[in-house]
């Protein structure tokens, strides 16, 4: 019984650490494919050091994922690296660069 339970356990965490180096390197991709000034134009420090963060953040899931007892060490700081990048500053690098998912036709209470 403990041994079924141990590898149901195991495969979670491995499909969570994947899913996790999959939002790592999205990441990774997408702040590469912007251009160095919308940064500085969205306020969100330099190309460089957002580069810098989410790179390390997938080689940090990367590790997080060869070997999944490093999940709850390297693995968070590594997704909440992605995190901050996806939930900050990717939008505001959108807005500036007029291509966001929400447009120029949003109004207070959403689309139109």
């Amino acid at each position: 019984m403990f041994n079924v339970l141990g590898s149901a356990q195991g495969i979670v965490i491995l499909l969570l650490s994947l899913a996790a180096f999959a939002a790592e390197v999205f990441a990774l991709v997408d702040a590469l494919r912007h251009r160095p000034d919308a940064f500085v134009a969205a306020g969100k420090r330099t190309k460089k050091f957002w580069t810098l963060v989410t790179g390390v953040g997938a080689l940090f899931g990367f590790i997080s994922v060869a070997n999944s007892t490093t999940l709850f060490s390297v693995g968070i700081i590594a997704i909440v690296a992605a995190g901050i990048y996806l939930a900050d500053v990717r939008p505001a690098l959108q807005q500036v660069s007029g291509h966001g998912g929400r447009g120029s036709h949003m109004g207070p209470y959403g689309p139109w």
